[in-house]
């Protein structure tokens, strides 16, 4: 399945009753929402002694994948479009790979 795929596939789980204001507003509160939930799981492990649970990580990640996509919906945008103007980002910030320098160092334009 490809993203796009999964895209119109999830988007028709998506509200019917809201408009393009409403689901720009509901995915990028879900986006924080389901990430919170994500962060409690890995805390847990880091800081109070549980195990990992990835299958439950797993779920919320794919929340997160589920609240991306809406929110790229609300915009009129892809998720493709989106992933492929990410990897440019990436390629012109760090052209050689991930780079500590230039991580600390970014130049405005490159935020």
């Amino acid at each position: 399945m490809t993203v796009n795929e999964y895209q119109k596939l999830v988007m028709k789980t998506l509200n019917p009753d809201l408009d393009k204001k409403d689901v720009l507003i509901n995915g990028v509160m879900g986006l924080c929402g389901e990430s919170g939930e994500a962060i409690d799981i890995v805390k847990k492990w880091l800081a109070q002694g549980h195990e990992l649970d990835k299958e439950h990580l797993a779920k919320e990640l794919g929340d997160i994948a589920w609240y991306l996509a809406e929110t790229a919906t609300a915009l009129d945008l892809s998720l493709s479009d989106i992933f492929e103007a990410n990897i440019e980002k990436l390629k012109k910030r760090y052209p050689e790979g991930f780079d500590s320098e230039k991580s600390v160092n970014r130049i405005e334009e490159d935020l």
